[in-house]
């Protein structure tokens, strides 16, 4: 039987959501093993000046428990 945990994490990038969620996935890896899947549950952006300077993504990210 397995047993997963589902974690919230938030990444951001200054390219692109894609790259945000890549980032967040690539630190949370660091102390977190078993990495199962994510879901993206919020984009948000940062403008500053009127451009665009960040660009974040809020993901749930679920792992299997040992």
């Amino acid at each position: 039987m397995s047993v997963a945990k589902v974690i919230e994490i938030t990444a951001s990038s200054p390219t692109s959501f894609a790259e945000a969620a890549k980032a967040g996935i690539a630190k949370t890896a660091e102390t977190i093993h078993g990495i199962q899947g994510a879901w993206v549950s919020e984009e948000r952006v940062v403008v500053e000046n009127d451009q665009i300077t960040e660009f974040r993504v809020t993901m749930r990210v679920s792992f299997l428990l040992d």
